[in-house]
């Protein structure tokens, strides 16, 4: 058996998340499909993030275990491409140790959330950033007020306020760093993490627009974050804003 490891990016605007669902185009699907096309064999892979729908990726990391022995990766990385793409593209192919594993070998993920903030919407990137325009004549998000209020958030707390939880799941995870930058009309929010629960980016943006809109003090997203209540938190993002940039794990796990 081969361990192999694949980082991908796609365009998450027509699938229905990661996670393979019946009747149901997935990201996680059409690439075991792809993968049983060329090999044979049925092969679910793991990634390292189950992406929500419209959620896109440019440094998603996946892996699987395959007993043909396809001795040629990059021959392997170009059928896989042919027969994911244009959506789907595997950038890098390679083979990894036995123990490793996409999900659970992760030592931190990375996330980016796009705000578009100019009056006027821009066509060429509704699939890619949420357009908000500003509130009102002469205002525009305050991206500084959000950054200082993302600063609460930093190290290991319980983030019900800012995702699902499962029945019997912990809700506590280590929030590595967040900041909010502002780049002309684009604000840009990056979130890294030992691991996140479902929606907590997109919670944690909603949030912080509140911020940014001057609705709420910075000093109103540590309450959040204290009351552990997802009422207490700002709406959720829209998914097209989001992308899932960069995976990091133990230097001992990614070589074979």
């Amino acid at each position: 058996m081969r361990n192999l490891k694949l980082i991908l990016s796609y365009d998450g605007s027509d699938f229905s998340g990661w996670q393979v669902q019946p009747h149901a185009k997935t990201v996680q699907g059409t690439l075991a499909t792809a993968i049983g096309r060329i090999s044979g064999e049925k092969v679910l892979p793991q990634g390292s993030g189950r992406t929500d729908a419209g959620v896109h990726a440019l440094g998603q990391v996946m892996s699987f275990t395959i007993g043909d022995p396809l001795d040629d990766l990059p021959a392997l990385q170009r059928r896989l491409n042919a027969l994911s793409g244009p959506t789907i593209a595997v950038l890098e192919l390679a083979e990894a140790p036995a123990g490793f594993d996409a999900r659970f070998s992760a030592a931190s993920r990375t996330y980016e959330y796009a705000i578009f903030t100019r009056q006027v919407h821009d066509p060429f990137s509704r699939h890619v950033a949420w357009h908000h325009p500003p509130p009102g004549p002469g205002q525009d998000l305050d991206a500084q007020a959000m950054h200082e209020a993302a600063q609460a958030l930093v190290g290991t707390h319980d983030f019900s306020s800012f995702g699902r939880v499962p029945e019997g799941a912990t809700p506590v995870r280590n929030l590595l760093a967040i900041s909010v930058d502002r780049t002309e009309d684009l604000v840009v929010i990056r979130v890294t993490a030992n691991a996140f629960i479902q929606q907590m980016v997109r919670s944690i943006v909603g949030t912080l627009v509140k911020v940014g809109e001057g609705e709420h003090p910075p000093g109103w997203v540590a309450e959040v974050l204290e009351a552990r209540d997802r009422a207490a938190a700002g709406p959720v993002a829209p998914p097209h804003g989001l992308f899932l940039v960069e995976v990091d794990y133990p230097e001992e796990l990614i070589r074979a």
